[in-house]
């Protein structure tokens, strides 16, 4: 198993993949990935992933373009060309949130893209797993759970009697 990357065990139905997820996690397994035809959130909790990343980045960029956005707006109209029209204080803020919150909005959404990219290892245009028998099912009506060779509990024989045991429809060998 030389050039193996880890093995990829196929399941019929969601309540196998869990199963499956949470033998796994007990056995002591830590470098999990599972695919599905639909979200699955319990699963991806049990995996560890935290879902407050992106909406962190999204804030905060957010706040960051709406501070940027109100002081060129500020800078603009009080200090560098002030122009008294009407009596209004130069200063008028209700004039400044529009704006402010629209260019807010569009920070957030696009950090939101780049980093539910950068975050997620996209664009990955080939993964030695697209290469696997039956793993184009994954988005179709089948379940796949990968255990990685980097995992500290991995052996190749160990693991995929494990995976048997679990009642996997098939395990294969992912080869890099």
């Amino acid at each position: 198993m030389s050039d193996a990357l880890g093995l990829l065990a196929e399941f019929k139905s969601a309540d196998a993949i869990r199963a499956a997820v949470g033998a796994a996690d007990k056995a002591g397994y830590t470098r999990l990935e599972a695919f599905s035809p639909f979200p699955m959130p319990d699963i991806a909790t049990r995996l560890g992933h935290r879902p407050l990343v992106v909406p962190v980045i999204a804030l905060t960029a957010g706040l960051m373009g709406a501070a940027v956005q109100y002081y060129a707006q500020y800078w603009m109209n009080v200090i560098d060309y002030p122009i008294n029209v009407g009596g209004r204080p130069l200063h008028a803020w209700p004039a400044f949130v529009p704006a402010t919150l629209i260019v807010g909005i569009m920070w957030a959404a696009a950090a939101s893209l780049i980093g539910m990219l950068a975050l997620n290892r996209l664009p990955r245009l080939h993964h030695p797993l697209f290469d696997a028998k039956g793993f184009e099912r994954a988005s179709q009506d089948r379940f796949f759970l990968y255990i990685a060779d980097s995992d500290p509990k991995f052996d190749p024989a160990a693991t995929k009697q494990f995976l048997k045991r679990q009642k996997a429809v098939s395990v294969q060998e992912v080869s890099s």
